[in-house]
């Protein structure tokens, strides 16, 4: 305990970090998704291929990924732009799945009725097909922000630091609150992100928000609800 509180300043820098590379990865994978998605929904022919190949991704060693990058794209390994081009990557590989069934799930009878009031293609994915999936949307898109919050911390294996570096450093020196703290600090963003985009989908999509019938009393006495009834009746 002594230890985290003597380095809480190391702590919240590294979170800090952590979020940013975490939070780009995440936006950029959700734009790059969004048109894969709808494409993979709208061809038939083409879904299973996209589908296939960007869930492919996902089994790809984060390690290796990290190490085979920039040796084809030609940036740095030790930079952040590599973890952040990884985690996009993985962020396709869930996101795209979810945009597609996301549409699937949208009544075509709405459709029929938006495209009968006018609405042109474009106007009807914005206005109606991607609300009306926003619930699957956002559901895919709280198991990316949790999975890519996570993954990020491999990116200290190649020498991109972020919260990862409490993990390495406090298994090298021994330091078991310091790999504790890692943990902790984790598992505690992963949380609060993903809190956020559920208020968030509560804030954007109202209709979502399920009403609650408060129960019935009670008779009072301790009768039966039976000779409550046969009670009134008479």
């Amino acid at each position: 305990m002594s230890w985290i509180l003597d380095n809480l300043d190391l702590i919240g820098e590294l979170t800090l970090v952590h979020l940013r590379q975490s939070a780009l990865a995440i936006v950029l994978g959700f734009v790059i998704s969004l048109p894969l998605g709808w494409v993979a929904w709208r061809y038939r022919l083409l879904r299973g291929w996209i589908i296939t190949v960007t869930g492919l991704l996902y089994t790809i060693p984060s390690l290796a990924l990290l190490i085979l990058l920039p040796t084809v794209i030609g940036y740095s390994a030790l930079s952040e732009t590599n973890l952040i081009v990884a985690l996009t990557i993985y962020a396709v590989a869930i996101m795209v799945r979810a945009v597609a069934d996301g549409l699937d799930s949208v009544d075509d009878a709405v459709r029929r009725s938006a495209t009968a009031m006018g609405f042109g293609s474009r106007r009807r994915f914005w206005a109606v097909d991607l609300p009306l999936a926003g619930p699957v949307v956002l559901a895919g898109l709280r198991v990316t922000a949790v999975s890519t919050i996570s993954l990020a911390t491999v990116g200290i294996l190649v020498g991109v630091t972020n919260l990862g570096y409490l993990f390495t450093n406090g298994l090298q020196r021994r330091i078991v609150p310091e790999v504790l703290a890692g943990i902790i600090v984790v598992m505690a963003l992963a949380l609060v992100i993903d809190g956020l985009l559920v208020l968030a989908g509560k804030a954007l999509m109202p209709w979502t928000r399920r009403t609650i019938t408060p129960p019935a009393a009670p008779a009072r006495g301790g009768e039966s609800i039976a000779s409550a009834e046969a009670g009134a009746a008479a």
